[in-house]
């Protein structure tokens, strides 16, 4: 029990520290790449299948832009997208979105 504990403080501190050392206004300059499909506030567009970012946390953006850029989310265009994406500018990106509504 203690060592469950201590793990999820761990994991929790970790996401806290990598959320806070994220930039979001780097992020903001990279989603101008983002922007044309997902829409400037990451409204998306059902219509052409682009899904809303607006809501998402950044810790699942980020989670979700590392699976398309490895290949674990099969989607030719986004991983093209993410391929010249450091885990910084991911981080930073995330950031960013997260603060969309």
């Amino acid at each position: 029990m203690k060592t469950a504990l201590i793990a999820v403080s761990l994991a929790v501190g970790t996401a806290a520290h990598l959320a806070s050392a994220a930039d979001a206004a780097a992020g903001e300059r990279k989603y101008v790449l983002c922007a044309g499909c997902h829409g400037p506030t990451g409204a998306g567009n059902d219509a052409l299948k682009y899904p809303r970012l607006a809501g998402r946390d950044a810790g699942f953006i980020a989670q979700q832009l590392r699976a398309y850029k490895s290949g674990a989310r099969d989607n030719a265009t986004m991983r093209a997208m993410t391929a010249g994406l450091s885990d910084n500018d991911i981080d930073n990106l995330a950031a960013y979105i997260g603060t969309f509504n």
